[in-house]
């Protein structure tokens, strides 16, 4: 099936319908708090699926599935899924592991999103969507940055452009291309090589 960019797949504390197994497309997976307000915590590429809490065999999501890139991915209903996951082999054995590397890579977003200046963590977020795309441009608008580090759009801004002015990134109407991985990787927290060793590991 099609994914669109910005198309909501799960809701928190919603019934979940169905799994997904993103191909070329990547699924931001978004904590919500009271008052609507939400972060990203994890991304969802090739190597994973969205949907993770069937596997431990909840019926809901905490997060919501919000669309980052459009494009293709693979879908079983939830209950066959969980069907699947009961009888035990290799499905269960890789969908516990990548609960595991999911829960890890929540809590160290969230350390990393309290503890590291937005211009680090922006330099890690891109990083990590660039890995996943296996590409060095995409397209994200301020608004959807901001979204996903949980800051203002003049946050976004501040630091995209602080980049950019280092040569780092290009950064024209939401159209962002990596120009410098190396100095990108130094310029990011160490928090983006923690996450590439738990999802590698």
């Amino acid at each position: 099936m099609s994914l669109k960019l910005g198309e909501v797949i799960s809701e928190p504390w919603s019934a979940a319908d169905h799994v997904y197994f993103p191909n070329e497309s990547l699924v931001s997976l978004i904590a919500l708090t009271g008052d609507g307000a939400g972060v990203e915590v994890g991304i969802v590429g090739n190597r994973g699926l969205v949907g993770v809490s069937v596997a431990l065999g909840a019926a809901q999501s905490a997060t919501r599935g919000l669309v980052q890139a459009a494009g293709t991915a693979e879908r079983i209903t939830a209950k066959r899924f969980s069907s699947e996951v009961r009888r035990g082999g290799a499905l269960q054995k890789a969908a516990l592991r990548y609960a595991n590397v999911s829960m890890a890579t929540a809590m160290q977003v969230a350390a990393c999103n309290n503890v590291h200046t937005v211009d680090r963590r922006l330099a890690r977020w891109l990083l990590m969507t660039s890995d996943l795309l296996a590409s060095r441009g995409f397209f994200l608008t301020q608004e959807f940055l901001a979204h996903m580090l949980g800051v203002r759009r003049t946050g976004v801004s501040e630091a995209a452009a602080s980049l950019q002015r280092r040569g780092l990134i290009s950064y024209r109407r939401g159209s962002i291309v990596i120009l410098d991985r190396p100095s990108l990787l130094a310029a990011s927290c160490g928090c983006y090589e923690t996450i590439r060793k738990l999802s590698a590991g």
